[in-house]
């Protein structure tokens, strides 16, 4: 299911397979139940167990080539799996999936949580409730939450966060000759795209820098601009969208905050020409926070007891891993396949990292027992 839509088709086949295997469900529906999030516990209710995150949603596939069937799990002789989500995250809760039966039958002695969100693809919306909704649930307190990102099984400690924000410009129409008589949309909206570039290099310039990235800065980037119907009519109406990732150690909401105080000083100005000139920006979905986890972390030496890669990296993509951080739960992101094959053309994942996604699986399954 794409993000935005009904996930209710998958979420109700992942329901009837943990209930055929004797697991309690816990579902986290929004407010028209048209959506679910979906978590569980297998073993027992004691503290100290791991939670395995995944996304249910997708990324459309409008306008891109494909040579199969995004929507059908393709395998070829190549040795991969070609699918929209085989390898964002599909198959990551595939290994969780396959794994069940003998997570299951083992004699846990710490528990493995499951928790399947939607929405992730449009800004991590539904995660927040679920996490909230699994610390209300569950009377003992999980220690650790892995997010299978596709990260080639590699660790990784540190994500960006991410806020996509859309600001309309209103101006005054008018014939392009009268352009110092009239307030161009456009022109502001130019003005402020310069603030937000000198914005990021002002961070950049006042050391705001963490090499673990790349870009090793928090950037911010505009990436749609719509406005005016001719080249000589001045356009009353501009938008443009765009997003920032901060490293850890910046605040979102500060930037954003100092984007709407410059605002606030351009209409004062501007106004005095047209008092109808006015900005407004939304925000597409809350700021997702940044994943800092430090490498002496608990969490760290577990994971690495998972996996064969040892050594730990960072991600310039925002995932969930900052908010299950917040949560309660030292998180750290780690899946089979690799981020760049997600969200573009013939998506694939290779077999051999589902079979090291599986064996991640087992070796849990012999640490928690």
């Amino acid at each position: 299911m794409l993000g935005g839509e009904s996930n209710l088709s998958i979420y109700n086949w992942i329901k009837v397979y943990l209930e055929d295997h004797g697991v309690e469900v816990h579902s986290v529906a929004n407010e028209d139940g048209s959506k679910a999030s979906i978590h569980c516990r297998i073993g027992p209710a004691v503290d100290g167990g791991v939670i395995l995150s995944g996304h249910m949603d997708v990324v459309p596939v409008e306008g891109q080539a494909w040579d199969t069937d995004p929507w059908v799990l393709t395998e070829k002789s190549d040795g991969r799996l070609y699918g929209r989500g085989s390898c964002d995250m599909k198959g990551f809760i595939a290994c969780c999936l396959a794994a069940l039966p003998q997570m299951v039958e083992a004699q846990l002695t710490s528990p493995i949580y499951f928790a399947f969100s939607y929405d992730e693809e449009i800004g991590c919306l539904s995660a927040p409730d679920l996490i909230q909704h699994i610390n209300d649930t569950y009377i003992e307190k999980p220690a650790y939450a892995i997010i299978g990102e596709p990260s080639m099984m590699q660790p990784i400690i540190g994500q960006k966060g991410i806020c996509v924000i859309e600001t309309t410009v209103n101006g005054s129409a008018g014939h392009s000759s009268r352009i110092r008589q009239e307030v161009s949309a456009i022109h502001q909206s130019a003005k402020l795209i310069g603030f937000l570039e000198d914005k990021m290099n002002a961070l950049v310039d006042a050391g705001r820098i963490d090499d673990r990235f790349d870009p090793p800065h928090t950037s911010l980037h505009v990436g749609e601009f719509n406005a005016g119907i001719a080249p000589n009519v001045i356009a009353d109406h501009a938008i443009f969208k765009w997003d920032i990732r901060v490293i850890p150690q910046d605040d979102t909401r500060s930037i954003i905050d100092d984007f709407k105080k410059h605002c606030s000083r351009m209409e004062s100005e501007v106004q005095e020409k047209f008092p109808g000139f006015k900005i407004t920006s939304i925000e597409h979905h809350p700021p997702v926070p940044p994943l800092d986890t430090k490498e002496s972390d608990a969490v760290v030496d577990f994971v690495k007891k998972l996996t064969p890669i040892q050594e730990v990296g960072t991600v310039s993509y925002a995932a969930e891993a900052g908010q299950f951080a917040l949560g309660g739960f030292q998180s750290i992101i780690c899946g089979p396949g690799s981020i760049a094959q997600a969200h573009r053309a013939n998506e694939y994942i290779d077999k051999s990292q589902l079979v090291l996604g599986v064996k991640m699986m087992h070796k849990l399954i012999e640490e928690l027992s």
